[in-house]
């Protein structure tokens, strides 16, 4: 029997369509998630189903063939862009005599390696110790001994009992401090309000540009790369627009499409300077073939947190890339909609200053 503990990089991804409209982009940002985690894809086995095969999840057929490419090309790891059940996952293990991890621990160990805070480590050992909590199955009994490996860093290398009341015990002390960490922050919005201080968090999903934008605004050194989830970490900078105005602004995490619950409900500490946030920058990537179904995915997660009723200004960016000209759009009312720029070449940024303060005097109208 393999030892279903010890991580491998070179893995087999398996993406199924479900009729969905959007599947060769979902397929695309599957891969880009793979290789973000480190890994190594040798091969995407896809296939077309009506429905989730309650045993395999992909039916037994396309388990075999699984099955079958990882035995020809020494694969030590599979991954669904899809969500698992235990059985299914233990039942895929059998099958393919290596490791099956599904999207949502993907996304999860993706999210151990970028957190950098030490409330960032807590929020994703929480969603990790949620997500295992229904996976305490014998395959488990080497966790205390693993030495990581993707869907295994975080708990694990702190040589966390896999017990379902010990793992209740950390779950119950990792709650308590996040409560410590939103009171603070709730202290710290108390006294924004108090001097009248106007705050704005930058929001999108993820490698849209949201931190080359905070990086351009306000002089910071936010890390930026070309991947998915670079900065999970959210960081607030003082920005001067000019003599008169200044705001609190935000960079907050990235969101992508079918973002785990687990995370959500663990990050949102973190989020609530968004939910009270008295504008979002929904920064988008106007070049994005789905920026349309990501605009979507955005404002699914924003219902979720409960930031819904927040006024946005959608900025449209990377219009480097298309020699798209910097511009203002306006709503039929007048009311500044969206605007167009380049984070990365400065290209726009005295417009969206210009948004913001037509935003603040607005909002002072809507206050009086």
């Amino acid at each position: 029997m393999f030892e279903r503990h010890k991580g491998g990089d070179d893995a087999i991804l398996v993406c199924l369509d479900f009729g969905e409209i959007d599947f060769q982009d979902a397929r695309e940002e599957f891969i880009e998630l793979v290789k973000s985690a480190g890994l190594n894809p040798l091969l995407v086995i896809e296939g077309k189903r009506q429905r989730p095969d309650p045993a395999y999840f992909s039916g037994s057929g396309k388990a075999d063939e699984i099955a079958e490419a990882v035995l020809a090309n020494e694969a030590s790891l599979v991954v669904f862009n899809h969500q698992l059940s235990p059985s299914q996952e233990r039942n895929l293990e059998k099958k393919a005599q290596c490791r099956v991890i599904d999207r949502t621990t993907l996304i999860l160990d993706i999210f151990a390696q970028r957190a950098r805070t030490s409330e960032g480590k807590l929020q994703v050992e929480l969603a990790q110790l949620a997500h295992l909590q229904t996976r305490l199955i014998r395959g488990w009994t080497h966790l205390e001994r693993q030495k990581g490996g993707v869907g295994l860093r975080g708990p694990g290398e702190t040589q966390l009992e896999t017990d379902r009341q010990l793992i209740g015990i950390r779950v119950k002390r990792l709650k308590d401090q996040l409560v410590t960490v939103q009171k603070q922050r709730a202290t710290q919005r108390k006294q924004r309000g108090r001097t009248g201080q106007f705050t704005v968090s930058i929001v999108g999903y993820t490698n849209a540009g949201k931190s080359t934008l905070f990086n351009a605004l306000t002089k910071a050194k936010l890390y930026v790369a070309d991947q998915l989830f670079a900065t999970l970490d959210t960081t607030s900078r003082k920005l001067y627009i000019d003599a008169d105005h200044s705001v609190v602004i935000s960079d907050t995490v990235g969101f992508i499409r079918d973002l785990p619950h687990s995370l959500v409900a663990a990050f949102r500490a973190t989020l609530e300077e968004t939910i009270e946030a008295d504008v979002l920058l929904h920064v988008v990537d106007i070049n994005h073939p789905m920026r349309d179904s990501q605009i979507i995915e955005v404002n699914k997660v924003l219902t979720e947190i409960g930031a819904e009723h927040i006024p946005q200004l959608m900025v449209f960016n990377k219009i480097d890339q298309r020699d798209l000209a910097a511009e203002i759009e306006r709503d039929e009312l007048d009311k500044i909609h969206s605007i167009k720029l380049s984070a990365l070449r400065g290209e726009g940024l005295n417009l969206l200053r210009e948004a913001l303060i037509e935003a603040m005097n607005q909002t002072v109208k809507e206050d009086k």
